[in-house]
């Protein structure tokens, strides 16, 4: 589940982790009440407006059919205003969002750090994630941080540096001094980035994060290590024993396809493909898109509806997949183990019935508890559902839909 720059810093600063103060407006007068409140409180003299969407680029990104950057300095109230009118409401365009863009809801006002003082002020990258690879949480990061790190990574690999942790262990000391003293900074920098490093550890453990990404990791003129952006994605398997967190969710993010399978319980990620793929188990679903694929298909849809299939949420995976207009053919392979193939015949043809007209071709293929029963169903349900048992039959009819 990804988090908005304001829910992440908020989570942030419940484990003392130091963020550049913001306050989040959905209209442009609360931006405007929002600047004051923060000018009072922290002294600032500017505002950074920021649009909040999750996508990242936004600097660089711009609302469409406008110059409006995501991210924008106000001087003064006049201006919050201005740029807060000109983002919410409006789409704004990134390298991560695509061609149609993200409607922004709200803006952050945040404070400005970039002010001048004793020492240069500098921009940093970290970022913590599981490394699947070694099996270990990893901390990677960089003295060159802002929103050229991807061609840093590219161009300039030898200024990424990496420091692993082994689940269920803490940071240790010594780790984070590392990185402190790898990003370059002495005195009171080096001890504020130390205490800085360990304690967004501890937020990532303690919040059960996928992510947290800090771009740009900020040294200020003071030499405080602040939070200047964050970007944290929370793994959902642990929402459990967060139900707190799961509140934070934005659903207007999303794709209205993966909310609606979600209500269901369906296991769903959309693809480019004209296939639409429905079956019962992860596993069978990877090889139920090689097999469309060496069909001459390409897979539209990854759609798994679990070992409880039945006639609601069959009806609802049709659907889910009927509004993608690139999809020319449904394939639903399902493994009769826990669920009987004669319920899920069943629960097909009661779909097939209370959708209606459904133009494209349907495919199904049950195998295994009374999978013979099953093909008979379909067959006699006078629907045009073509059936098989034979993933062989199934490749053969999946072919002809699409060629």
């Amino acid at each position: 589940m990804n988090l908005h720059e304001y829910q992440a810093k908020a989570l942030l600063k419940r484990f003392q982790v130091p963020v550049q103060e913001g306050i989040p407006a959905d209209n442009s007068e609360a931006a405007v009440d929002a600047f004051k409140k923060l000018r009072m409180e922290t002294g600032t003299k500017w505002a950074v407006i920021k649009a909040q969407i999750h996508a990242g680029g936004r600097g660089k990104g711009r609302i469409a059919g406008t110059e409006q950057r995501g991210v924008a300095i106000a001087k003064n109230a006049e201006e919050v205003k201005t740029i807060a009118g000109n983002l919410i409401g409006g789409t704004l365009v990134t390298v991560q969002t695509g061609v149609s863009g993200k409607k922004v809801n709200k803006v952050l006002v945040a404070q400005d750090v970039y002010y001048p003082g004793p020492s240069p002020v500098k921009e940093f990258y970290l970022s913590i994630l599981l490394d699947r690879s070694r099996g270990q949480h990893v901390l990677i990061y960089s003295t060159e941080g802002g929103m050229d790190i991807e061609e840093v990574a590219s161009h300039n690999p030898e200024r990424i540096f990496r420091e692993w942790v082994y689940p269920g262990s803490a940071l240790k000391p010594f780790q984070a001094r590392k990185i402190a003293f790898n990003l370059g900074l002495q005195g009171e920098a080096n001890r504020h980035m130390v205490k800085f490093v360990i304690s967004l550890y501890d937020a990532y453990s303690s919040l059960d994060c996928a992510l947290i990404e800090i771009n740009p990791l900020f040294k200020t003129a003071d030499d405080r290590i602040l939070a200047v952006d964050c970007k944290m994605r929370l793994d959902d398997n642990a929402l459990f024993r967060h139900p707190d967190l799961a509140d934070l969710r934005d659903i207007t993010e999303e794709d209205p396809a993966e909310v609606e399978a979600g209500k269901y319980n369906l296991n769903f990620v959309k693809l480019d493909g004209n296939v639409g793929c429905m079956v019962n188990g992860a596993g069978l679903a990877m090889a139920t898109m090689d097999m469309i694929k060496l069909s001459g298909g390409e897979p539209a849809t990854f759609l798994d509806v679990g070992g409880t299939a039945n006639a609601q949420t069959v009806e609802a995976g049709f659907r889910i997949i009927l509004k993608d207009p690139k999809v020319k053919a449904i394939l639903i392979n399902i493994f009769g183990g826990i669920v009987r193939c004669d319920r899920v015949a069943q629960g097909v043809i009661d779909a097939y019935r209370s959708i209606g007209d459904i133009r494209i071709p349907i495919i199904v293929r049950l195998q295994g508890t009374n999978a013979e029963a099953a093909k008979e169903l379909i067959e006699k349900s006078g629907l045009k559902v073509q059936s098989a048992i034979l993933l062989s039959e199934a490749a053969a009819l999946v072919n002809q839909a699409v060629a």
